[in-house]
């Protein structure tokens, strides 16, 4: 069914107007950006497939752009907006974040983490360095490594949070298999670095270890 042929109170766009955007399915809100299909696919039926390639709405906004060129029908303007709009949430989030302590937020952190490295091929090693209020001053991606490890030197880390005058950090890293389980490894470098910022008076409030399906947080499981 065309979508010009469908009920108007069914199509996204009338139904977001009339009752919001919460009431829409994932499926919709693609719909709402993709707004056309292809011959023989409508857009809503596209869009429900593009969620069930990419796992949901959280894999196919981190899908990279070499994964959603492989997509057919998803042109430049298509792909441009879906990264636009990862965009938006992500800025939406460091603003909330650099204007709250991040102790009122846990989630939006991991929310944070996951849009910023869940999509990563290889290992990447990120700080998020945090004012005396623990608040943002800014998430840095400091090590990258091969497609099972990043290493990791704890000298870089304490140089940076002296540079940024940081009071605390918070440590993370995406694990490219996707499980989100800490590994000894990440238990070991956590307690290295911890030891080595506390020289400087630096604290690390957690680490979180971020998979395609969720956060671990070191802090939740008394790691730290």
């Amino acid at each position: 069914m065309a979508m010009k042929d469908t009920p108007p109170d069914a199509r996204p766009r009338e139904k977001l107007l009339a009752l919001g955007p919460a009431a829409l399915a994932d499926a919709e809100l693609i719909a709402l950006l993709l707004r056309t299909g292809l011959p023989g696919l409508s857009v809503l039926q596209m869009a429900q497939q593009m969620l069930d390639r990419f796992g949901g709405l959280a894999g196919l906004l981190q899908a990279g752009p070499n994964e959603l060129k492989q997509v057919k029908g998803l042109g430049p303007a298509k792909r441009a907006e879906m990264a636009a709009v990862l965009e938006l949430a992500r800025r939406s989030l460091v603003q909330q974040l650099s204007e709250q302590p991040v102790f009122d937020a846990p989630a939006k952190v991991k929310e944070y983490l996951r849009l910023q490295l869940a999509a990563h091929e290889h290992e990447v090693f990120a700080v998020m360095f945090l004012d005396v209020q623990s608040r943002l001053i800014r998430l840095e991606e400091m090590f990258r490594g091969s497609i099972a490890q990043a290493s990791v030197y704890p000298r870089e880390v304490v140089k940076r949070a002296l540079e940024l005058q940081a009071a605390c950090v918070i440590l993370a890293h995406n694990h490219p298999s996707g499980v989100a389980e800490p590994s000894k490894a990440d238990e070991y470098l956590t307690q290295t670095l911890k030891s080595a910022l506390a020289l400087i008076d630096v604290r690390v409030l957690d680490h979180l270890v971020v998979g395609q399906s969720g956060v671990v947080s070191f802090a939740e499981r008394g790691l730290l």
